[in-house]
């Protein structure tokens, strides 16, 4: 909402950015963190610990992911014109989504974190977490929209903040000692087989996603690119 203060291009290049990436990128680990729904939900109140270590088998595999979904966004804009776009808006996407690559990491670990507190119904915590970063991700998007003329760096910085802050509660907290009992070799094993669960579900909600975003991401082929990624991202 802020980019748009900035004009056409910029709202559009800002709109198609988070299009790409939310395609490449956030739906992806979302639906793969999703297996922790499972797994954590059958360990609790059977054996607490080891929601601990799927959340640690989740993170492992979620970093792994992104560090390929962060090398696809660094040449968003090699992608984009390659697939017609008009090479004004995939430049500014594309420095965009350069921007936002710190924040792909920072998003697989705050899924693996939610997942965790979610099943064992610790959902204040999340709340106040979520409160606050949305807080303070205003004031910092507003500052950066026009220091930067994106505001790029804002979604990093936000995602960061929620993620030491639930970080924190679930290293400190009393709720969570029986199922954070501290890092384990453990969370090494296994990991294909939370693989197995987690890739067939995320696929089939994938294309259901994709599906509308691509709406966006196809708004760059039509003779007025600026105006109608504009008016789809409003």
């Amino acid at each position: 909402m802020l980019v748009g203060h900035l004009g056409e291009l910029a709202l559009s290049s800002a709109s198609m950015a988070s299009s790409f990436a939310s395609v490449t990128g956030y739906i992806v680990l979302v639906r793969i963190g999703s297996a922790l729904e499972t797994l954590c939900g059958q360990a609790y109140g059977a054996k607490y610990h080891m929601l601990g270590i799927h959340m640690q088998r989740a993170m492992l595999t979620l970093l792994a992911l992104s560090t390929p979904l962060a090398i696809i966004w660094f040449y968003t804009s090699t992608i984009l014109i390659a697939l017609g776009q008009h090479h004004e808006i995939p430049i500014n996407a594309g420095t965009f989504n350069r921007w936002m690559i710190p924040s792909i990491f920072a998003y697989a670990l705050l899924q693996c974190l939610n997942r965790f507190l979610q099943t064992q119904n610790d959902v204040f915590p999340m709340m106040i977490s979520s409160g606050s970063t949305a807080s303070v991700h205003i004031l910092v998007c507003r500052v950066l929209v026009f220091k930067s003329g994106l505001g790029v760096p804002a979604i990093t910085i936000s995602n960061w903040i929620n993620v030491l802050l639930l970080a924190m509660y679930v290293k400190f907290s009393p709720a969570c000692t029986k199922t954070w009992t501290g890092f384990s070799r453990e969370a090494l094993h296994d990991i294909v087989s939370f693989i197995k669960l987690a890739v067939p579900s995320a696929i089939m909600i994938c294309f259901e996603y994709w599906s509308f975003e691509m709406v966006v991401l196809l708004s760059g082929l039509l003779p007025n690119p600026k105006l109608e990624t504009y008016v789809l991202s409003i």
